[in-house]
Parts: C-alpha cells; structure tokens; sequence
C-alpha cells in the first residue's frame, strides 16, 4: 500500500512539473516576442527617442503652444510661442514629450526646453518641466545678407 502511494505521488508530482514547465516556456515565448516587437518599435523601452511626429506637425506645435501658455499662467510670464526647434518621446505611463522650442520674451527670442506627459485615453496632459537653455542664434545673420558691421569703408 505504501508503494502505490509513493508511485501515485510521484506521478502527480511529474504530471505538475510537466504542466509547471509548459506554462512557464508558454509565459515566456508570448513575453519575450512581445518585448521584442515593443524594443524594435521604440528603441529602447523608456529610452528618449526622436519624435515619430516631425517637428513641425500640428500636434508637436500644439504640445508646444500648451508648454508655453501653461508656463505663462504658472509664473506670471508673457512668453510668446516661435517654433518647435527638436521634438522627442518617452514611452512612460504615457508619452512624456520632450521639446525644445523658440520663444519670445520682451522682444528677444530664446530658446527653452519643455517636458509635457500626455496621456490619451485620460485626457491627460501636463506640464512637467519648463526651463531657459540659452538665446536663440538668428537663422539668418548680418552677414548672410553681405551687411557690413561696424566702420568700414
């Protein structure tokens, strides 16, 4: 009697290891496919990667304009929106979108960077970062003109 139950027990104890082993190879052959098709779409998972969108698209522009008047309310400022210089995206619980972009403060165009976290299906979306990285060089200069600078004669 002793026997039959050790063997009974060892069968079940097979049969579960068996059934173990194919859920986790199935768990894994469906994780790791679709881990791979989510790394070739995007790069890196988190990873920053250039827009899919260009950078003059309605929708960047747009995310841009947002940055800037939800920087104006917040800090009493008179920024005017120029353009969209560089878009990127992050994959988070969302999209954070990180932009650099032109605007005009007191007659002076500068340039600043933007995060903005969208997300979609909540009709989400928030300014996380707003900040000064430098004036913004003319896209065209004196000299591109043939305008001679200074005493020349």
């Amino acid at each position: 009697m002793r026997i039959n139950s050790f063997v009974i027990k060892k069968k079940k104890s097979s049969v579960a290891l068996l059934i173990t082993i194919l859920f986790i190879s199935l768990v894994c052959k469906l994780g790791f496919s679709s881990t791979d098709q989510v790394i070739k779409m995007s790069g890196v998972l988190g990873g920053v990667t250039d827009s899919e969108s260009t950078q003059n698209s309605v929708e960047i522009e747009e995310l841009a304009k947002f940055a800037v008047d939800e920087h104006n309310k917040k800090e009493n400022a008179l920024l005017e929106f120029a353009r969209v210089v560089k878009a990127k995206e992050q994959v988070v619980a969302g999209t954070m979108h990180h932009l650099t972009l032109e605007a005009i403060e007191a007659g002076k165009k500068k340039i600043y960077e933007a995060k903005v976290w969208v997300k979609p299906w909540m009709n989400f979306k928030e300014l996380t970062e707003f900040k000064h990285t430098g004036d913004s060089t003319p896209d065209v200069t004196p000299s591109d003109l043939g305008v001679k600078q200074g005493n020349f004669e």
